[in-house]
Formats: C-alpha cells, structure tokens, sequence
C-alpha cells in the first residue's frame, strides 16, 4: 500500500515554520536542510534566496512532515488558500489539546477542539504559516 506524507510550501518561513513544528512534535528532522543555493543552476539567485529550504523532513510519528520555500527567481508565487488541511489523528484527548493548542497558537481558530455530533472529538484552525490543520480524535480509531 502507498504511503502518503503531507508537503507544504512556504515563501521563505519554511525552516522558521519547521523549527515552530518540532518545538510542538518533538523530535529532529530527518536528515539535513537543503538549501536552494546548494542545487546546481542556482548561480542566478539572490543570496537571499540562495537560503531557502529546498527540502526539510520531520518525522511525526511514522508519517512525514515535509516542505520548502518557493523561489521567484524560478518564477514561482505563493497563493496560501485553504484547499489543503494537514489532519492529525492522535492517541488520547490529552495528544489532541497539546497538538491543538501548540499548533493554533498565533493562527486563527476555524473550529475550537470539542466532542463533535459526529462522536470524535475535532478542531481546526490555521496557523501562524497559513497551513491549515485539522486535530481529530476518536478512541475506536485504528492506531
């Protein structure tokens, strides 16, 4: 079966992003940052830009948290939207208020984290990056 990891972009926040996401996950990132200015063809871009992630990994639990920065100079532009959540489901009530409250905190609340109709206790909310999170426990879910 296909394994899937969430990826995000950022327009030059992503280690500052990354380094806010392991203070809340814990753990360390899964290998070394790489840079834009490491890549060959990269002469052309600003120093600035030279110091953007290419790639950074954290491992949260057996799945990965990936991203990078996107670079004008490529041409390329951020447009921060909420068609992507990141959805974690965590082992007890306690995983899910500290993930919520940690994550959320400078971003905007969607759904404060409560028991839902639906029986899971559930929030969301963007953080301070513009990444959208959804928090979602349920006791009779596989671990």
């Amino acid at each position: 079966m296909a394994k899937l990891n969430s990826y995000l972009n950022f327009d030059g926040q992503a280690e500052e992003a990354f380094n806010f996401y392991r203070s809340v996950f814990g753990g360390e990132f899964l290998g070394e940052i790489y840079r834009m200015g490491n890549a060959p063809g990269t002469e052309h871009l600003s120093d600035e830009e030279k110091k953007r992630v290419m790639h950074i990994a954290l491992p949260v639990g057996k799945d990965l948290l990936m991203a990078s920065d996107i670079v004008p100079g490529f041409g390329q532009t951020l447009t921060v939207g909420n068609n992507n959540y990141v959805s974690i489901f965590p082992e007890s009530r306690e995983e899910a208020d500290r993930l919520f409250k940690g994550l959320s905190e400078g971003g905007d609340i969607e759904m404060p984290i409560e028991d839902q109709f639906w029986g899971d206790y559930f929030g969301s909310f963007r953080d301070k990056y513009g990444t959208h999170w959804m928090v979602n426990y349920n006791e009779e879910y596989p671990k």
